[in-house]
């Protein structure tokens, strides 16, 4: 088994099924806590962990990718796909940085042991502000990113591969 073939199979037919669960949770994710400052704190490291456990796994699917297009036919469709590929890692960093930034600050506001009331240090308003309005702009930008690519993935797969009418019985 290596990171381009598993089972006789191309890898980047698994992979992306990561990317595609994992960048729309990370970014869900990220709105809530951005908006909603004690779902962060309960989440606390989860936030975080997740965004960069999707961060690992764009170039897993990239260099599966670039594996696969190198083994098949050359097709626009393919390439135009890989193409929409390359573009996602930037939006999914964000995602990490901004996920780092939203617990960072959870975790300042939060309240230390033993104490009843007030932060040491509490994230003004526009800060607090910013992160939500980052976070749901990165936040759509990576997921319809994903749904582009994936759009692009599925019609370069399937184009030509089927019949609109049924060649057997279905039944």
């Amino acid at each position: 088994m290596s990171l381009t073939v598993i089972n006789g199979l191309p890898a980047h037919v698994l992979f992306v099924h990561f990317v595609i669960v994992l960048v729309p949770l990370s970014a869900l994710a990220l709105v809530i806590c951005a908006a909603w400052p004690a779902g962060a704190r309960r989440l606390g490291l989860l936030l975080p962990a997740l965004a960069l456990v999707t961060l690992a796994s764009v170039p897993l699917a990239t260099h599966a990718g670039e594996w696969l297009e190198a083994h098949v036919e050359g097709d626009p469709l393919v390439r135009e796909h890989a193409e929409l590929g390359d573009g996602l890692l930037p939006w999914v960093a964000g995602l990490v940085v901004l996920a780092a930034a939203v617990w960072w600050t959870a975790r300042r506001s939060a309240p230390a042991a033993g104490e009843t009331a007030g932060a040491p240090w509490a994230p003004p308003a526009l800060l607090r502000g910013a992160l939500a309005v980052l976070s749901l702009a990165v936040a759509a930008g990576a997921v319809v990113d994903v749904y582009r690519i994936g759009d692009s993935g599925a019609k370069a797969a399937w184009h030509d591969s089927f019949s609109k009418t049924a060649t057997r019985d279905g039944g």
